[in-house]
């Protein structure tokens, strides 16, 4: 998948356990660790704005976008 989740960068860059995240934000600890995992269809964006307010960073430090690699030529 191109869209990488980098909350777990985040959180060791601010020394903050997923327990104490989900707590602050009102989540699961199970939900935080389907996002860290990147195994999560898409996110709502008051969490998000909750995330990137407790972990005082933007939406970009937590989801980058790394396009596939093109498929190889087939002769």
């Amino acid at each position: 998948m191109p869209i990488v989740v980098n909350l777990d960068v985040m959180l060791a860059r601010r020394k903050m356990r997923s327990r104490e995240l989900a707590e602050a934000v009102g989540i699961t600890e199970q939900n935080i660790s389907l996002l860290k995992s990147g195994k999560v269809r898409g996110v709502r964006f008051d969490t998000l704005a909750r995330i990137c307010e407790v972990l005082q960073c933007q939406p970009a430090d937590l989801l980058e976008y790394r396009p596939d690699p093109p498929a190889p030529d087939k002769p």
